[in-house]
């Protein structure tokens, strides 16, 4: 799995769907969840959310994708 292609995919849909940001804001694990049709382990999940608001907020994902790439 391709966890950068993952993440941009993911931040696409949020920011073309003003109700998936607003329930990403509230439950960003469960609304990551729902997007890729898997259930995420927690330790995982809050890397993947992590660069989910990195790239929203416009940081650089190097160091996070980095660092969870090798974990799926």
């Amino acid at each position: 799995m391709d966890i950068k292609k993952k993440i941009t995919e993911i931040v696409d849909q949020i920011k073309s769907n003003p109700s998936l940001k607003e329930d990403f804001t509230k439950d960003p694990e469960k609304t990551i969840e729902k997007l890729l049709g898997v259930d995420i382990p927690d330790g995982i999940a809050d890397k993947v959310i992590d660069g989910v608001k990195a790239q929203l907020t416009g940081d650089k994902l190097s160091g996070i994708v980095g660092k969870i790439k090798d974990l799926f």
